[in-house]
């Protein structure tokens, strides 16, 4: 389910220190006010990142993208007035930086109609896009909007920064009536956000917070049926404290009346719902309510906060007003309806078949979700006595113009107790370096040649057509004691060179996805029983890896070869049920039979599709089992190596 609140990568390969990105942008609402517009990207931002392990808001820096239709009437002025607001009034009264941005001051464009000869323009609406970067102390501690369905009872807390305004001006509400409102939502209290930073980095910290949404962006209702989704659970919200409760507080803390209680109860639901104020939707335990309110109370945001809710495990979102339920829809439901927009788009884009499958997926009340099941305990280190002697046997880490992959391919077989050697193409091809130098090589992937269509194709050729590069390559495969990985760009390299690598005449080609698409996403894949020394002992292990590739649906040149390699295929697609799939996007290149790893008779040689170097420790996948420690699964395939090596 593609939501988030930031993007979270981390600093190397041994560390948990990293650094967080978001994005906040609220343009329509600078046809209503445009320093209220900048000042809710600003905020949107600041929630955003939050979901992130940061030490302090101070260390958060953004990048300032303006547009704007210079010239245009009143477009400068309201440019002004944003700038001003922003640079010179919000961002130092929170403590944040502004070092880098840029514009585009032309946003306006004028023709004239080649039928009737009228002039005719469109001028944009001025846009502030701001990203938001910051250091992460520890990415493992990244919240998310997943509800934990595994904690416990627990409940749904709204951090409501509009205290109770609601205002509904440029939100999506207004726009599917086809209005656009005349009060737009507003950042009113700069400390308020920077308290709220805080709170929620302290009850971060102290393993508080369970899920954590940001509101600003599509409003309530959106923010509990994303948490709703991810999880795969029923939500249920009480509306009254937001709905009907006449009590509200002002900036200053004053009691007044809400601005919308002259509406219908009907209205007024609507309006909490759907506003699009700045605020989040935490999860917490119910037994730390205590504790969370009392922090948020510390941090002054009492009259901001409250306890709307809780998941339910009957798969249904509930919104509940005066003890009735105003909505009570399945979860699956509202996924399709919420997913129907990139269906639609999606089947005129990509391969319809695959569009569907997909999207009818969603109806599967049933589906358990992504898992692991293991056969093997991921924290042995079987490589430990070998590693332990001193010896680093030398790996090519291999690469083409274009690959980005090798240094991922490198920390792992480092890990693994190899000394890792980087090694381009050009060396072999220059005679500057020989294969004989080494144990073994790991083809890497990532956009060889550009990604162009039969780029692993191309780089096999530079092989075979090469003196030089192919007798290196001939004489590594024929010797007893090398082995080699090959993963995506250089599983497609490998499969190229079929012909020359013992006992690989029936391996298939790799040809452009079945949806028609680059797939970038985690897949679930089962390990097969084969000869591959790189799966001894993960038999009949379901661990969801990484994939990325445009061309990776295996492709063989007749059901004969398909059936000789029937022993030879060493890892397979499979649904959430495990079960051996073709179904999109279980499967998201479309392989016969689910195959994405194939190797030799002697297991030496061994090529498939997807990433494990890019998961090798726990932290890099974007979902695993909570138990996992430092160490994913994937690292076994590596010290797998290091042991047949010894």
């Amino acid at each position: 389910v593609p939501v988030a609140d930031c993007a979270v990568t981390t600093l190397g390969y041994s560390t948990y220190l990293g650094e967080a990105m978001a994005i906040g942008e609220r343009t329509p609402l600078a046809l209503i006010d445009g320093p209220a517009s900048g000042r809710m990207a600003v905020g949107e931002a600041i929630t955003n990142i939050a979901a992130a392990r940061i030490g302090a808001i101070g260390d958060v820096k953004l990048s300032a993208n303006w547009m704007c239709a210079a010239g245009h009437p009143g477009e400068d002025a309201a440019l002004f007035d944003t700038v001003k607001a922003v640079g010179m009034e919000l961002c130092p009264a929170l403590g944040v930086s502004i070092p880098v941005g840029k514009d585009s001051m032309s946003m306006r464009t004028t023709w004239r109609d080649a039928g009737t000869g009228a002039q005719k323009a469109v001028t944009a609406p001025l846009s502030l896009i701001v990203s938001a970067f910051a250091p992460v102390t520890d990415a493992r501690a990244t919240l998310t909007p997943q509800l934990r369905m595994d904690a416990g009872e627990t409940e749904l807390v709204l951090v409501d920064l509009g205290a109770g305004k609601n205002r509904l001006g440029g939100s999506a509400l207004a726009q599917v009536h086809g209005e656009l409102g005349d009060v737009a939502p507003d950042l009113d209290d700069a400390a308020k956000l920077k308290a709220f930073f805080a709170a929620i980095q302290d009850l971060n910290a102290a393993g508080m917070l369970l899920a954590y949404h940001d509101r600003s962006d599509g409003g309530l209702f959106a923010t509990l049926c994303e948490m709703a989704f991810a999880a795969r659970a029923g939500v249920t919200a009480y509306l009254d404290t937001l709905a009907l409760d006449a009590k509200r507080l002002d900036v200053d803390g004053h009691e007044r009346q809400s601005d919308v209680l002259s509406a219908s109860v009907e209205e007024r639901v609507a309006a909490a719902l759907f506003n699009e104020e700045l605020g989040a939707v935490l999860q917490i335990r119910k037994g730390d309510r205590a504790t969370v309110m009392g922090k948020l109370r510390e941090a002054g945001l009492s009259a901001q906060c409250h306890v709307i809710g809780h998941p339910n495990a009957e798969g249904e979102v509930r919104i509940i007003v005066n003890g009735k339920p105003v909505l009570a829809e399945k979860r699956s439901h509202l996924h399709r309806a919420w997913s129907r927009v990139t269906h639609e788009i999606q089947r005129l884009r990509d391969n319809p078949q695959c569009a569907d499958q997909e999207y009818e997926r969603l109806l599967d009340e049933a589906d358990p979700g992504l898992h692991a099941k293991l056969t093997f305990d991921p924290a042995h280190d079987i490589a430990a006595p070998f590693v332990a002697k001193g010896a680093r046997p030398r790996i090519a880490i291999l690469r083409e113009q274009g690959v980005n992959g090798q240094a991922e391919m490198a920390a792992a077989f480092d890990r693994a107790g190899f000394a890792a050697v980087d090694v381009h193409m050009s060396d072999i091809i220059a005679g500057r370096v020989k294969l004989s130098g080494f144990k073994a090589f790991a083809a890497c992937g990532g956009f060889s040649y550009g990604d162009v269509l039969g780029a692993g194709e191309g780089w096999a050729k530079s092989i075979l057509f090469n003196p030089r590069a192919r007798d290196e390559f001939e004489a590594f495969f024929q010797r007893g004691d090398s082995f080699a990985l090959g993963a995506c760009n250089g599983c497609q390299m490998m499969s190229n060179l079929k012909g020359i690598i013992p006992g690989a005449q029936d391996w298939p080609h790799f040809e452009r996805n079945a949806s028609e698409q680059y797939e970038a996403r985690v897949a679930l894949v089962e390990i097969q029983k084969s000869p591959s020394i790189l799966f001894a002992g993960m038999e009949a292990s379901r661990i969801p890896i990484a994939t990325a590739h445009g061309e990776g649906r295996a492709v063989f040149a007749s059901a004969v070869a398909m059936d000789a390699c029937r022993y030879l295929v060493g890892a397979r697609f499979v649904d959430n049920r495990g079960k051996v799939t073709e179904t999109y996007p279980y499967n998201p290149n479309g392989s016969p039979q689910g195959i994405t790893a194939v190797t030799t008779p002697d297991g030496r040689f061994t090529i498939l599709m997807p990433h494990p170097e890019r998961v090798f420790r726990s932290v890099l996948l974007s979902w695993h089992p909570r138990e996992w420690g430092e160490d994913s699964p994937w690292m076994r395939m590596f010290r797998n190596a290091r042991a047949w090596v010894a």
